[in-house]
């Protein structure tokens, strides 16, 4: 019996870092949806329960400190890793305090990404 596969949320308004994503971990075998913004993103952990968010920050209209704690209202059990950008150190200790995991700055670097998500969502292996 082959177990689902663990799902990703990837919440960014920006395109090119939601694709990137996107392709990396599906090839990791997770399956994946993606958000531009907070409404999005909370349609889809309501629909979907993904297993781990990844979310941006700083995205127009609802932020991501409102998005996390939306998640986290909704279903506790989500694991919710941040990205940011450079100096927003009050916000991602705000967000550690919601409940986010961990964070990393932009331009993040890929590998760890994939490491972090892998450390929390192993990948099960039939």
């Amino acid at each position: 019996m082959t177990q689902a596969k663990q799902k990703i949320l990837i919440v960014d308004d920006q395109f090119g870092i939601r694709i990137l994503l996107n392709e990396i971990f599906e090839k990791e075998g997770y399956q994946t949806f993606q958000a531009a913004n907070g409404v999005n993103a909370l349609q889809i952990v309501k629909k979907e329960a993904p297993d781990l968010v990844i979310l941006d920050m700083k995205i127009p209209g609802m932020d991501g400190l409102e998005i996390l704690k939306r998640i986290k209202q909704d279903n506790p059990e989500i694991k919710v890793i941040i990205m940011t950008a450079y100096g927003e150190l009050d916000m991602i200790q705000e967000a550690i305090d919601h409940g986010a995991l961990t964070h990393f700055a932009k331009p993040f670097d890929i590998d760890e990404v994939i490491a972090a998500v892998k450390e929390e969502l192993p990948t099960q292996v039939n």
